[in-house]
């Protein structure tokens, strides 16, 4: 067997190696469970953004006690929900 072919052969396992560690990887991310959701009272991670209805002020709410948090107020009024962020 000449040098060519040995280099052939070990790039092919190495290569074959990495595509098993991370198709493995991938599927075993897939079927761990989510974890629990925190306690009451806790902050949780959203990505909400609110605008401004008066003046135009858009923020994106990162961390909020519930799910779904109450529009801030601004200008004296309530913000409107732009969209979630995906």
């Amino acid at each position: 067997m000449d040098l060519a072919r040995v280099i052939w052969l070990i790039g092919a396992a190495l290569l074959f190696v990495f595509l098993w560690r991370v198709g493995v990887g991938m599927l075993r991310s897939m079927t761990t469970p989510l974890p629990p959701p925190p306690p009451e009272g806790e902050l949780r991670k959203v990505n909400v953004k609110f605008r401004c209805s008066v003046c135009g002020l858009e923020i994106k709410t990162m961390l909020a006690p519930e799910e779904d948090p109450e529009p801030p107020r601004h200008c004296l009024e309530d913000m409107d929900l732009v969209a979630p962020v995906e």
